[in-house]
């Protein structure tokens, strides 16, 4: 097992394992209702076995070399997490998401923790384009996708149901040459 610091706070990325089921439950019963605002996983993870479904699928498809998932852990307590969604490296392509509990937004857990995944991927596994949808109405991880350097694609008018609520999602995107030019510029 690892842990890459996220800096000087005692936060932590790790990986997030079907084993970790009953901490991840216990943070997701803590984050649902801030999560649910925008994202499925709320929904998705609400009892121990679909815990550990979740976990165990993106463990079978990290085994695939497909998407995966880390969490994000402060003074040895899950706070949040990051994943690769999707995962293709024969395309050279990955999705990154995230979520944090509410009582830890705003330290630039979720910056730290996604730079290093796209460190990761750009420069370990030769991806090329790292995406990031986002809910227009989620203004933190917009700012987010900013602070990473990533540029808006376009907006997916109307692409999901929320709550009952069509909403539209924002596409950003960074490129390999644009992080690696980044990374260059900011060392």
């Amino acid at each position: 097992m690892f842990a890459t610091s996220l800096g000087d706070d005692g936060a932590e990325l790790r990986p997030l394992e079907p084993w970790q089921a009953g901490e991840f439950l216990a943070h997701m019963d803590r984050a649902r209702e801030f999560v649910d605002r925008h994202v499925r996983l709320g929904e998705v993870v609400f009892d121990l076995e679909s815990a550990r479904a979740m976990l165990v699928r993106y463990a079978q498809s990290q085994a695939a070399d497909g998407g995966r998932i880390y969490g994000i852990w402060l003074d040895d307590t899950l706070v949040g997490g990051v994943m690769f969604r999707l995962f293709d490296a024969a395309e050279g392509t990955c999705e990154v998401g995230c979520w944090l509990e509410p009582g830890v937004t705003g330290r630039g857990l979720v910056t730290r923790a996604v730079r290093v995944l796209i460190d990761w991927a750009v420069e370990r596994r030769g991806i090329h384009r790292v995406e990031w949808v986002v809910s227009s109405a989620n203004g933190p991880s917009i700012r987010t996708a900013e602070r990473l350097g990533m540029r808006r694609d376009g907006v997916l008018r109307q692409s999901s149901l929320r709550h009952g609520v069509r909403q539209d999602n924002e596409v950003w995107s960074v490129l390999a040459p644009e992080w690696s030019e980044r990374r260059r510029n900011t060392a």
